[in-house]
């Protein structure tokens, strides 16, 4: 199977971002789906499932842990994090001109129709650059 270029270049961003990144490692508790507090995170894996994906893992270390996924929806990239510093660190080295759905301590990239179809089932908000301004927009 070949991989979109631009999914792979994303998945060697967020190796870099976990070889990078200062804060890795410092505690801090997390809010998983539901809402509840110190609730474990969720999953690769787990986002995957609920789109009808089993993930190719790209990057499976302690901080940050990213697969590749191909549904009828299309491919995308799910990443997860251990900490808000992780994530945090993952968002402020993202591409602008690619947009992202972001939840509690995961993110997933792929093209804008994807992320639509993916919403729908995994929640999370659409993280999308406004060309005519060039800032960050958050959609939902």
């Amino acid at each position: 199977m070949t991989t979109h270029p631009r999914l792979a270049a994303l998945v060697l961003l967020a190796g870099l971002v976990a070889a990078c990144s200062p804060g890795y490692g410092s505690g801090g508790g997390s809010v998983a789906a539901g809402g509840q507090a110190n609730a474990a995170p969720l999953t690769v894996e787990q986002l995957s499932a609920r789109v009808g994906c089993k993930p190719r893992m790209q990057v499976n270390a302690a901080d940050i842990r990213t697969g590749y996924c191909t549904t009828p929806d299309g491919e995308f990239v799910v990443t997860t994090f251990r900490t808000p510093a992780g994530k945090k660190a993952w968002m402020d080295a993202a591409p602008e001109k690619d947009p992202h759905l972001v939840g509690n301590l995961w993110a997933v990239l792929s093209s804008r129709p994807v992320l639509d179809l993916l919403r729908e089932r995994l929640g999370g908000d659409l993280h999308q650059t406004d060309h005519r301004t060039m800032k960050m927009r958050v959609i939902g």
